[in-house]
């Protein structure tokens, strides 16, 4: 039985903005919460929560040893689950870590996020999407304003609004190196976009997306409404952001790199369906389907003896 469609998007000439129609926070009982009622009320109100310094500098160190490996594993480079920029033909990101990777698997998991994550969403949870995002010195480009579950809805099917996203900062992020810009408030209105889907889109829209970003107009309401903030933050916090969080990033031009780890958290029960437009899913590396597996909960003294 088709899953209706609550979140239309790019079935139309012109664009919209809808009224969100789920929850933000699906658990209501606070007292159990991982982390204090103000941070939730927080995430309740600007979409996003940003943690300092969750993950030590040794943590972060073996992140980043991690990282350099899998910079020169060539055959990692030339599979299909590696980004280059369109122009330099530097890194932009290597996507399905949490399966390609032991030490980034156990990172997804980790109760440090996980269990807010799970929280918020009040359900099992598996991983949607991970990847590393780069942006190195120099050359790095831009990421454009765009709310994840437009194409989470209408390219791989996810039904409603019960997933968030967790970046974990690898290095510092600041607001010369191209650190997120977020539109606080704006996850409560959905952009529903113009024009439609191109076949295998995906291959054009990893490299620099055009299709399923929001006009100018929206763009512009959207900010007088909400205005902008920016999550600069050192290495080792997490951001955690609500799927429909309006965001972006700039280019980085300066000579200090931006990495970042980034794995989506989906509640079990909404889980991808047919997408919401006239074309097949997105491989298995950007939208899970065929791998899933709910996420082990994991206690912080078992995390200690893994690190």
């Amino acid at each position: 039985m088709p899953v209706e469609d609550l979140y239309p998007s790019r079935n139309r000439t012109e664009p919209a903005i809808l009224d969100r129609q789920d929850p933000i926070i699906h658990s209501t009982d606070f007292s159990a919460a991982p982390i204090s009622e103000e941070q939730l009320r927080q995430y309740e109100e600007k979409g996003f929560l940003l943690l300092p310094e969750v993950f030590s500098r040794a943590e972060v160190s073996r992140f980043l040893n991690e990282l350099n490996q899998m910079q020169q594993d060539q055959a990692l480079l030339d599979s299909e689950v590696s980004i280059t920029e369109p122009d330099s033909g530097a890194l932009r990101s290597v996507f399905q870590i949490h399966h390609h990777n032991d030490l980034f698997s156990q990172v997804a998991s980790d109760p440090r996020v996980a269990d807010i994550a799970r929280f918020i969403l009040d359900d099992d949870l598996y991983i949607h999407q991970s990847r590393l995002n780069f942006k190195p010195g120099f050359n790095g480009r831009e990421f454009y304003w765009h709310s994840d579950f437009e194409t989470w809805h209408v390219e791989d099917g996810m039904p409603r609004m019960r997933a968030l996203s967790a970046s974990i900062l690898l290095t510092d992020n600041s607001d010369f190196n191209g650190s997120l810009m977020v539109m606080p408030g704006s996850h409560r209105k959905y952009v529903s976009c113009a024009g439609e889907t191109p076949d295998d889109y995906y291959r054009h829209s990893l490299q620099q997306q055009t299709v399923g970003t929001p006009d100018n107009h929206s763009l512009s309401y959207l900010h007088k409404q909400y205005g902008l903030e920016s999550t600069a933050a050192p290495a080792g916090s997490v951001l955690l952001f609500d799927c429909n969080l309006m965001h972006g990033s700039n280019g980085n031009i300066t000579p200090m790199p931006r990495s970042n780890l980034f794995f989506v958290y989906n509640a079990a029960s909404n889980r991808c369906v047919a997408p919401f437009c006239n074309q097949p899913p997105r491989p298995e590396f950007l939208a899970t389907r065929e791998t899933f597996d709910i996420l082990p909960q994991r206690s912080a003294s078992q995390d200690r003896k893994a690190g």
